[in-house]
């Protein structure tokens, strides 16, 4: 295997971990819907504070890695 065979490897589970990651996040979103609405209680509130947590974890996750998928442009 060459180095750049290796790149390659390790660039597409990169972006397969971002399509992953992307989907999780989007997954937090309804659930968060579901447990706001109206009539939820306060265990739902809870739990939906810790599902926020977890979305703005997912959020910069994703972001670190298209940063790291985004070729360096000097401006």
């Amino acid at each position: 295997m060459t180095p750049s065979d290796t790149d390659k490897s390790g660039r597409a589970e990169a972006e397969s971990r971002l399509i992953a990651l992307r989907e999780e996040h989007r997954d937090l979103d309804q659930a968060i819907a579901a447990l706001t609405e109206p009539g939820g209680g306060p265990f739902n509130q809870i739990r939906a504070q810790r599902l926020k947590k977890r979305k703005l974890a997912l959020k910069d996750q994703i972001a670190l890695l298209e940063s790291a998928l985004l070729p360096d442009i000097i401006a």
